[in-house]
């Protein structure tokens, strides 16, 4: 129903009625959504298995109906009140929302049923040895951030493309300020809690350490790609496709370093300082 719902909000013409029928539709498909995560964690407890709690797959799902509608409900204001929407303050708001519904998926559907716990997930360490592990990843930034330029030049030298930055151009000190706190700090936050403290923590007790680290990678890759926004199918397909490729050298040594360190603040670290160099260098013509 709330898919159903969805559907014929994008299609309908713009007005008040759009806007809830879309918002009413992506209620409903959250529900549903976190409704059966919440079946599928209970059917794995009644099994036994390793790990108890709801697919990363799922939560991730429901992560997305989650973040449109609290967005949705946040924007709708701010814009009435003149913000722009393409301003990096929006975007700011934007990432601080998607964080938040991260921590919070993964705090009803994980840690609330009992499926993993916050230690469990690298985020409880001595407060000594949290600087050490931010340190520790900020200095594996720049070689993993070559790598990723040669993956992301031979594919647009090969695809004939280059996708757009996902965030609004900075047009003084105070926009790129906003970038660099978007990029080097809340959206870590958030992508760190889920891709790595809980999706690559579940598969790492399902399927075992080599399939975690590639899997969560993948999917941490792919998500990515959900930003990629063009009206022509053709380029769009080969912006996904860069997007894609262009993160898969990071995406896998955020979950090595994460699972070898078992601190989410080292593959924070190594996220944070990545961001921060690609979009300072991304300034510099």
């Amino acid at each position: 129903m709330g898919f159903g719902l969805v559907i014929v909000g994008g299609l309908a013409d713009p007005g008040p009625v759009k806007t809830l029928v879309f918002a009413i539709g992506l209620a409903l498909l959250a529900i549903g959504l976190v409704a059966g995560a919440g079946s599928q964690a209970l059917d794995r407890r009644a099994r036994g298995e390793a790990y108890t709690g709801p697919s990363p797959f799922l939560a991730f799902a429901a992560v997305i109906p989650l973040t449109f509608l609290a967005a949705l409900i946040v924007f709708r204001p701010l814009v009435a009140l003149g913000l722009r929407a393409d301003a990096p303050l929006a975007t700011l708001i934007g990432i601080t929302i998607q964080a938040l519904v991260y921590i919070a998926v993964v705090r009803l559907l994980v840690i609330g049923p009992g499926a993993l716990r916050w230690s469990e997930m690298g985020l409880r360490r001595r407060a000594g040895e949290i600087p050490l592990d931010i340190a520790r990843g900020a200095v594996l930034a720049l070689p993993v951030l070559f790598a990723t330029v040669l993956v992301a030049a031979l594919l647009v030298a090969l695809l004939g493309t280059r996708p757009e930055s996902p965030l609004p151009p900075a047009s003084n000190t105070v926009d790129l300020l906003l970038n660099l706190v978007s990029a080097a700090v809340v959206a870590p936050i958030g992508e760190e809690v889920f891709f790595r403290a809980f999706a690559t923590t579940a598969w790492a007790r399902t399927y075992g350490v080599t399939r975690a680290i590639v899997q969560g990678g993948l999917v941490f890759a792919l998500a990515h790609v959900l930003t990629v926004n063009t009206v022509d199918f053709s380029e769009g397909s080969r912006q996904a496709l860069i997007a894609f490729g262009a993160r898969v050298p990071v995406a896998l040594a955020l979950g090595w370093l994460f699972l070898g360190r078992r601190s989410i603040y080292a593959s924070f670290g190594l996220h944070s300082a990545f961001n921060a160099i690609a979009l300072l260098l991304s300034q510099l013509p």
